[in-house]
């Protein structure tokens, strides 16, 4: 079906020619894109700023095919316009107000989403807290609770604990009966996992792996979700318990771990994984998108848990809410805002 024709052909969107540092984001006028099958046009309200949006620009994470090779892969505002319909999947209505994981092209007036990839507002939300739920609940949950839940009482340590990310993942593991604990590099920062639950570790001042085996009292946890990668291997294989598992989500550290004891891995029987979230294809993510809504939305709705907000920038500032990711100051999550409607 074709756009009403009260919608603009035109939208403000950011937009970069060449890799590099924030000042290369600017603001552009484009066509608005047209939904195809299964598909939904959002007027965007607000918009979140994640870490893969800092790589993309930085040249090091191409979109996948298919995707859009424009930022922003969460937002939050109005469904507009539908495409044909696909079978097998729900498309919200029109002027329903929901949140959806993106395929890309989320900093901008209006966004394309697959259908099953969006979520309701949860009950007394406004546009900036829902913007701050896809990108960290999605991965959280199908990283920690999908495919088998995790298990009640598990020990579940959690770097980059400040993060949207970390205080997404402390935050369900203590809702969840498990025992979190995190790392973080400040004071401020381990205080804020703290309040979330966590038992926090700095790791500029502590040696992690050591702090985990005095309050685990040498057992180890059983679950590790990492952002950092190769620097952090070895430790991570010293924190983890017999059949622990470790989750390496990112490599924000680098790629290369030089040394290892595969030794460890045999002995305590673990298991090393990773996962990405955005290549996956659309009726994977609406798997998640539903398991969410059933099991989380609800806890969000009674504020058990709930996003934390560290700051807003307007859409023509998202060179500086880049620059401020990159500052790595950030308490929660960063969001642009693109209406006025946003809070």
């Amino acid at each position: 079906m074709p756009a009403p024709t009260l919608l603009p052909s035109t939208m403000k969107a950011i937009c970069f020619t060449q890799a590099g540092a924030p000042d290369v984001l600017h603001l552009e006028t484009i066509q608005v894109p047209q939904p195809g099958r299964g598909e939904v046009l959002v007027r965007v309200m607000a918009a979140g700023v994640n870490r893969p949006d800092i790589m993309q620009r930085k040249g090091l994470y191409p979109p996948p095919p298919g995707a859009s090779p424009r930022l922003g892969l969460e937002i939050a505002g109005e469904v507009v316009a539908h495409g044909l319909p696909q079978e097998g999947v729900t498309m919200p209505a029109i002027g329903s107000r929901i949140c959806a994981l993106a395929n890309g092209g989320g900093y901008a007036e209006y966004c394309l989403v697959p259908a099953g990839q969006c979520l309701p507002w949860p009950e007394g939300f406004n546009a900036i807290e829902a913007a701050a739920l896809p990108e960290t609940f999605f991965t959280v949950w199908s990283n920690l609770f999908m495919p088998t839940m995790l298990p009640k009482n598990a020990r579940v340590l959690i770097h980059g604990g400040s993060s949207g990310i970390g205080t997404t993942a402390i935050q369900l593991v203590k809702a969840f009966g498990g025992t979190p604990f995190a790392t973080a590099g400040t004071d401020e920062k381990c205080a804020l996992c703290e309040q979330l639950g966590a038992q926090a570790i700095n790791y500029k001042t502590e040696d992690f792996a050591e702090r985990i085996a005095e309050l685990t009292k040498g057992e180890g946890v059983n679950v590790i979700l990492d952002m950092v990668g190769g620097p952090y291997f070895e430790r991570n294989l010293k924190s983890l318990a017999f059949d622990g598992k470790l989750i390496i989500i990112a490599l924000q550290g680098g790629a290369k771990a030089e040394q290892a004891n595969l030794v460890r891995i045999m002995t305590h029987r673990l298991i090393v994984t990773g996962s990405t979230l955005r290549p996956r294809d659309s009726a994977s993510k609406a798997r998640i998108a539903q398991d969410l809504k059933a099991k989380v939305w609800p806890l969000l709705t009674n504020r058990t848990i709930r996003p934390l907000i560290h700051q807003t920038f307007p859409l023509a500032q998202a060179a500086a809410a880049h620059q401020a990711m990159e500052d790595g100051h950030h308490l929660g999550k960063i969001i642009l805002t693109v209406d006025s409607l946003a809070v």
